[in-house]
């Protein structure tokens, strides 16, 4: 099932219901887990590509599976009780964009003040047809002083493969052609969503 290496280093959960629900739902579905995590305790996950409500079923089930905590961002005003519990169960993080410090600067300091904090970002931004990439998840890891770890789920192969990281240096529009190039329209459930076609569900 699960064909990767996973540091201590890499913050974990601890539930085996979890673990066993997020395994049933891969075998079911035929999927596989492969690749390497890094020796970081920090970083942004880029999952990508990104075409269909699918996707998300499948990582959230690989997070539980491999037990591993990864935290996703939210508009601040949806973490409203009783969903805001749930939410944060999953690991959402609220953030107020009419921040002064904006959202960049929100996320750096929950890295700043986290001993372990992996962060899941979809960089596409949209499951519609975008030719280019959104650039904050790399203006997030360059501010924080985190690496960029990008996975894939690959349709094609029915794999979830995680990557090696990458380093964000100064030069962002470069590093973001350089990740944006190991996602292949091949590996989408819908790979003509992204040509500009009309998207599916």
């Amino acid at each position: 099932m699960a064909n990767v290496n996973i540091p201590n280093a890499i913050p974990r959960t601890q539930s085996r219901f979890g673990r066993w629900l997020g395994t049933k739902v891969l075998n079911l579905f035929g999927w596989q887990v492969v690749g390497e995590f890094p020796e970081h305790s920090k970083f942004v996950a880029a999952v990508a590509p990104h075409t269909s409500n699918w996707d998300f079923i499948i990582a959230i089930a690989v997070k539980m599976h491999l037990q591993v905590r990864i935290r996703f961002l939210g508009k601040h005003s949806i973490f409203v009780w009783p969903l805001s519990l749930l939410l944060r169960k999953w690991g959402g993080i609220p953030v107020d964009r009419r921040s002064s410090h904006g959202v960049v600067g929100q996320v750096k300091g929950l890295f700043d003040d986290a001993d372990a904090l992996i962060l899941g970002l979809a960089p596409e931004g949209t499951r519609k047809y975008t030719p280019q990439w959104k650039s904050g998840f790399l203006h997030i890891a360059k501010a924080a002083n985190v690496p960029v770890v990008p996975m894939a789920l690959d349709y094609s192969k029915k794999q979830f493969i995680v990557m090696p990281a990458l380093d964000v240096d100064d030069d962002i529009e470069q590093t973001l052609a350089e990740v944006q190039a190991l996602f292949p329209p091949r590996m989408a459930k819908y790979p003509e969503q992204l040509s500009g076609r009309a998207h599916k569900n």
